[in-house]
């Protein structure tokens, strides 16, 4: 049970509604986006709404003891920062439980747009915005002060009927500071065709690729496990191809 929690980055609560009462008693949700919290569906749990940058949370150290994040920290200038605000406002033994989005995520559509846009207009600036990669995630986090951590990745692929869907689904959600203010139509008509040839599935559909990074991390207390101290082993890994006759003599 989790008696304070704080959604970062909640936007309307989508995580709030998978929340119970038997599990967290209070929700903080924080948001940069002040009309998506004033339009937050409901939840069974209690929830306060506040507006606020991931990078500078508006709270005190050691505040709360369960920390999530889905989908939105892909979004935030300064991830080390983030995830080191994070970490401070979480309670001894308080957990960080997040997702977002990295990798190779619209890979189909950046490489697209990088060619038709070298074709057409003799070069290429960002159309997409920039992901972490899964070799860094576990080093910020760990450098944020978080330990007893995992990270996991999973991917999924969406079909759409082009190019032009895959955009509009998105919404112009690019963060890239350089972008270029728009696309030329020949070139857009250009990308729709590379898409389609490159990675056009066999029913005439185009496949776009989300990369999901899952992390888990804690903050440190004196009661979490620790490692047991070197050379205290009872049984040798030269001895792993017994283990079968070691667990039946355990069990003797």
């Amino acid at each position: 049970t989790f008696p304070l929690a704080l959604d970062v980055g909640s936007g309307r609560g989508y995580i709030a509604q998978h929340l119970t009462k038997e599990t967290v008693e209070k929700l903080i949700q924080v948001d940069i986006a002040e009309n998506a919290l004033k339009n937050a569906v409901e939840s069974e749990i209690p929830v306060v709404s506040v507006v606020a940058d991931e990078e500078f949370l508006p709270f005190k150290e050691d505040t709360f003891d369960l920390v999530l994040s889905s989908l939105s920290l892909h979004w935030v200038n300064d991830l080390p920062r983030a995830f080191r605000e994070i970490h401070q406002v979480l309670k001894p033994n308080g957990v960080f439980i997040g997702a977002m989005f990295g990798g190779d995520t619209l890979y189909e559509l950046r490489c697209s747009l990088q060619l038709a846009e070298l074709e057409r207009e003799g070069g290429f600036s960002p159309h997409v915005s920039p992901f972490t990669a899964i070799s860094d995630l576990g080093h910020l986090l760990s450098r944020a002060g978080f330990n007893t951590l995992t990270v996991d990745t999973d991917e999924i692929q969406v079909n759409y009927p082009g190019l032009f869907e895959v955009m509009e689904d998105l919404q112009g959600n690019n963060c890239s500071w350089n972008r270029k203010p728009l696309l030329h139509r020949d070139t857009m008509l250009a990308a729709a065709a590379i898409y389609q040839q490159m990675y056009g599935n066999s029913d005439g559909s185009v496949p776009a690729t989300f990369q999901i990074y899952y992390m888990i991390g804690w903050k440190f207390h004196e009661s979490q496990a620790k490692p047991a101290q070197r050379g205290s082993a009872t049984v040798s890994l030269r001895d792993l191809a017994k283990i079968n006759g070691l667990l039946s003599r355990g069990k003797k």
